[in-house]
């Protein structure tokens, strides 16, 4: 059972012509998100038989249907090419490198022209062809990938998470989700009772939630099982998936495959490579990289699509002659077809490992040839196994040791005081101005409820303790924190700022259709 897990945080900053971390969605959608699309269609038209599951985050959901965000995505497919073409010129005489650039040129031409035509400039319309082909099963996550088991303080906050993640998902794709992909699988006691309350039928953890569990699982992790709500946990294989996630020991470290860090934003002379990267003269990654991983050196070696495009089949063909042997092996231990859970970062195929979509599609191609060992979907194996044993997990998270030090250390413990005295502001000004009819007043208690959404992203408390973007993460959960604060302020002085309040609705503009009575706890409405 694979499963890729779709994020990134709501970025959006239509006051400049170029924002720098609006490339975080730009080069997933580019590297990742259309090229498994593409590997879809392909299977499709080959007759490759093929189940997945894809949790899409609400906040990626919004910024793939944001028509500012993908007339942006357009412009910086467009540099893209005009790049790889100036590079086909470059290297026309170079026997060694010329004919990566024009790979990078054809690659950029075919990406763009999926997008454009069979996609219809909406990604998600990608993602509703296969669901409604059998082969795809989408499911959600909370609303802004909160961490929740440290937003529990104040359990509405967590309902709100929750809630507005399934009101989402249904708007998008016509009909509510029937699993959760539950940010960073972080699990508390109770968390099911709210899951089931939005209607949710399963959810996902890693191993040692399940195996430190009450009583122990029968299974392991090779068969789900209910919670003391009736909510089916489907636990992770360590095995399949240190195999695929590990860049030391699992596949994405071959030496043949393509070197994530070498890019040419980074290699170029300032004045050649200045009209594609930030204006203010730092460098990015284009996507044109011309290296392979050669070694542990700084020495690499150019890369070969071909030589990777081979390695990949032979690792899938690895990968699947091991999952052969390990569902033999559990086969004599059970009394039903024992289920591997596989879950990844969607953003790994592709971006982070380039040849990624090529070995899912050749691992599905070696399933579907040999007929040994099948593919399924969590709501699919639930229907043919529907008894299953009750435990009560253990409280956990996938983070490093497996629990909640990556989003509470002393990198980022200040953020936890503010979320949890905005959420308690909210949940009291949405039960005093319930019945609000102001049009005014409506606006700024919805826009309240965006930016404390927005400020409890795991994502800023993440970045800070690895270090990673620590300004950029730090400088949005300061200002949702302050936007929050002066939206109260002028509520409760009843002097408004209408253009601080109207900057806002434009550039935090995720959830445009939020209610901020949701946080009242008695308001009715799709999901809620």
């Amino acid at each position: 059972m694979p499963v890729l897990h779709a994020h990134l945080p709501f970025v959006k900053h239509p006051e400049y012509d170029y924002f720098l971390e609006e490339h975080w969605l730009f080069e997933a959608v580019s590297e990742s998100y259309i090229p498994l699309l593409m590997k879809m269609k392909q299977m499709s038209d080959e007759d490759i038989d093929f189940r997945l599951t894809v949790s899409i985050s609400p906040p990626l959901l919004e910024m793939l249907s944001d028509e500012y965000l993908m007339q942006q995505y357009l412009k910086y497919l467009d540099r893209l090419m005009e790049l790889s073409e100036k590079e086909m010129h470059r290297l026309k005489n170079d026997r060694e490198f010329r004919h990566l650039s024009g790979f990078y040129y054809e690659r950029f031409g075919k990406v763009r022209s999926f997008f454009t035509g069979f996609l219809s400039g909406n990604v998600l319309n990608g993602y509703r062809y296969f669901r409604e082909a059998g082969r795809l099963e989408i499911i959600t996550c909370c609303a802004t990938h909160g961490f929740l088991p440290l937003l529990s303080v104040n359990p509405r906050s967590v309902e709100v998470q929750v809630a507005v993640a399934v009101d989402s998902y249904t708007r998008h794709f016509g009909r509510p989700p029937e699993g959760m992909w539950l940010p960073e699988c972080a699990y508390y006691s109770g968390l099911d009772s709210i899951l089931k309350k939005y209607g949710l039928k399963f959810f996902f953890l890693d191993s040692h939630a399940l195996m430190k569990g009450e009583p122990a699982p029968r299974y392991a992790v090779y068969a789900p099982v209910y919670t003391i709500n009736g909510v089916a946990a489907f636990g992770r294989d360590p095995l399949s998936s240190k195999q695929v996630w590990s860049a030391d020991e699992g596949y994405p470290g071959d030496f043949d495959y393509r070197d994530f860090y070498r890019d040419a934003g980074f290699d170029h002379d300032f004045e050649y490579i200045k009209p594609y990267i930030s204006p203010d003269g730092t460098r990015v990654f284009t996507g044109i990289k011309y290296y392979r991983i050669t070694g542990h050196t700084d020495r690499k070696e150019p890369y070969r699509p071909d030589a990777a495009l081979k390695k990949s089949m032979e690792h899938a063909a690895h990968f699947h002659s091991e999952r052969k042997k390990h569902i033999e092996a559990l086969n004599a231990l059970m009394d039903r077809p024992p289920v591997i859970v596989s879950p990844y970062d969607a953003e790994l195929f592709g971006h982070w490992w380039f040849e990624g979509p090529d070995f899912l599609y050749h691992t599905f191609r070696e399933i579907s040839r040999h007929r040994l060992i099948g593919t399924i979907t969590p709501t699919e194996y639930l229907a043919l196994y529907p008894r299953n044993q009750v435990i009560s997990p253990s409280p956990a998270s996938w983070g490093d040791r497996g629990y909640y030090d990556a989003w509470l250390n002393s990198e980022n413990d200040w953020i936890y005081p503010h979320l949890h005295h905005m959420a308690g502001t909210m949940e009291e000004l949405a039960g005093r101005y319930y019945n609000e009819t102001g049009s005014l007043n409506t606006r700024l208690l919805n826009q309240m409820a965006r930016e404390l959404l927005l400020a409890q992203s795991s994502d800023w408390a993440f970045l800070m303790t690895t270090k990673t973007a620590v300004q950029y993460s730090t400088k949005r959960t300061r200002e949702h924190i302050a936007n929050f604060n002066k939206l109260v302020d002028d509520l409760l002085s009843g002097e408004v700022d209408t253009e601080f309040l109207e900057t806002l609705e434009y550039r935090n503009s995720i959830f445009s259709d939020l209610d901020f009575r949701v946080y009242a706890g008695r308001f009715c409405r799709r999901g809620f």
